[in-house]
């Protein structure tokens, strides 16, 4: 297997390879309108082929850039981009886009074949208030010779002086419509593809149900090929295992989402913690359980502790 490379577009990105294929670009300081709620970003996406496996700011959703960690409600801040649910009004665009912003890189190294960034952010509300500060770590791993494995670390403390509750449209009063946390939007032609899960093959109807992992099997225009994508929620994320929130008609999807349904209150100045483990593949839908098994043993091999330190 090639050995991982990762260079730095200082202020800006980072880029991480295999050989001469990027893996990925991870843009930690976007130039992003304030509607869309600024937030780092990680498009795009590729399998180890060369295959892209994510979409950026789809007309549908501009919101929506490729893998992003996002979070719709926030107290009565939305980090997410858009408008706001209401329950009784639907969306209503509010001034409260927040912002995610980057303020220092922690770490960027190479070193036992991995390939890690770690940076701090403040989460600031379109008011100005500092709601949040974050310390997160994003990990590149080779696992076979056609697939990767991605492991995203996250701490947040709430520094806003205030409890808050951190949930979903579904919270709201929205059924079904849990979505918030990691989300990845896959690319168009993945529309109508196959989700597999730790029971077998599914369709829409897996969204909202819980799960430990979920994979999402699509098949790329021009070339014809197929690739896979996988979340792996760690056991030790709060409400572990997710519900998930997930599409293949309409468009792709995946988002294991801690606040589905019920809220999450950080009290003041108090830390949560989330990791995940996304796998991607040049393989089909029935690559699926070895590559979940894949991306387990990456996050049990990983020191988090070490990796994502404290929030400064």
């Amino acid at each position: 297997m090639n050995t991982l490379a990762i260079s730095h577009d200082l202020d800006a990105s980072v880029t991480v390879r295999d050989g001469d294929i990027e893996l990925f670009r991870y843009v930690y300081q976007p130039d992003t309108i304030q509607l869309e709620s600024p937030k780092p970003y990680i498009h795009p996406l590729r399998t180890r082929a060369g295959h892209v496996v994510s979409l950026f700011r789809p007309h549908d959703h501009v919101w929506h850039k490729g893998i992003a960690w996002s979070l719709p409600h926030v107290g009565e801040e939305n980090f997410w981009g858009g408008p706001t649910y209401i329950h009784g009004r639907f969306y209503v665009q509010l001034e409260n886009n927040g912002t995610q912003a980057h303020r220092r890189v922690v770490a960027l190294n190479r070193s036992d074949g991995t390939a890690t960034f770690s940076h701090d952010l403040d989460w600031i509300t379109q008011s100005g208030d500092l709601f949040f500060t974050e310390r997160r770590t994003l990990r590149a791993n080779l696992i076979s010779p056609h697939a990767w494995a991605l492991t995203f670390e996250t701490q947040m403390t709430n520094v806003s002086g205030a409890d808050v509750a951190m949930g979903s449209p579904t919270t709201k009063g929205r059924e079904n419509a849990g979505y918030g946390g990691l989300f990845w939007r896959g690319p168009r032609s993945f529309t109508g593809g196959q989700f597999v899960t730790p029971e077998g093959l599914g369709g829409d109807e897996v969204r909202g149900r819980r799960m430990p992992w979920m994979a999402f099997a699509g098949r790329h225009d021009v070339t014809d090929v197929q690739s896979l994508v996988l979340m792996v929620d760690d056991a030790a994320n709060p409400s572990h295992p997710p519900q998930w929130f997930a599409r293949t008609e309409e468009f792709a999807c995946l988002n294991p989402a801690p606040f589905f349904s019920e809220e999450l209150t950080v009290e003041d100045g108090g830390t949560v913690r989330f990791r995940y483990g996304v796998g991607v593949a040049d393989a089909d839908a029935n690559a699926a359980p070895a590559l979940a098994d894949a991306v387990r043993e990456v996050l049990a091999r990983s020191d988090a502790s070490t990796a994502v330190g404290e929030p400064a």
